[in-house]
């Protein structure tokens, strides 16, 4: 973690999203924050490992549909190269199935689009602090 103008510690973040125009709002809204250190921005699905190997960041924020290639795959392959970065995932699916699987794959939390702005700082948090967060709109959802 780097850290912040006053000593505390910001986690660094990789964010991987085919759409610029949620790349672009994802950073705004985490800077703003100023817990948070954006150390890269990806669209391209294929550099979401390199990037991820070579940065290191604490938390990798990731789409499941990027183009054709699934998230829940990418987060599957990382956990499975021992990669320690906690998994976030920002999607616009909103069904059980999706968060099963995505937790499955070593995701620690679960944001849906429509709530980014609400449940996205609040996820990484608890990624970062070993607990699992799934957006609540999904909590009580029926299949």
């Amino acid at each position: 973690m780097n850290c912040k103008g006053d000593g505390m510690p910001k986690a660094s973040i990789l964010l991987a999203d085919d759409n610029a125009f949620i790349l672009n709002h994802v950073r705004q809204l985490l800077e703003r924050d100023g817990q948070f250190d954006i150390v890269a921005a990806v669209r391209d699905a294929g550099a979401i490992v390199s990037e991820t190997a070579r940065l290191k960041p604490d938390v990798l924020v990731l789409d499941i549909s990027m183009g054709d290639v699934n998230g829940i795959d990418v987060a599957t392959e990382l956990r499975d190269s021992g990669s320690t970065s906690k998994v976030v995932f920002l999607t616009v699916h909103d069904d059980t199935e999706s968060v099963n699987a995505a937790m499955g794959a070593g995701g620690s939390a679960y944001v849906v689009k429509t709530r980014l702005n609400t449940d996205l700082a609040s996820a990484i948090r608890a990624a970062l602090a070993g607990k699992l967060f799934v957006s609540p709109s999904l909590m009580f959802k029926e299949k």
